[in-house]
């Protein structure tokens, strides 16, 4: 099996906060609702930063800060 990638453009909101709670923060200050949202289970980190009008790259370096511990 292979191992969950944060920067995976498939991966589902909701599995990506399930496996990395610590990326929630990440949400939250962006004042995304997307922590709990219905339509987690079915956007991916792409749907979320076009409907927010975010850069996805900057997210996703945010993400992967977040993991790091320097989020």
């Amino acid at each position: 099996m292979r191992q969950p990638r944060i920067d995976d453009p498939d991966m589902p909101l909701s599995e990506l906060m399930t496996l990395w709670p610590q990326t929630i923060p990440v949400f939250m200050r962006h004042r995304m609702l997307c922590v709990g949202c219905l339509v987690g289970p079915f956007h991916t980190v792409t749907d979320a930063c076009a409907e927010y009008h975010l850069d996805e790259e900057q997210f996703l370096d945010e993400l992967r800060r977040a993991l790091a511990g320097n989020g």
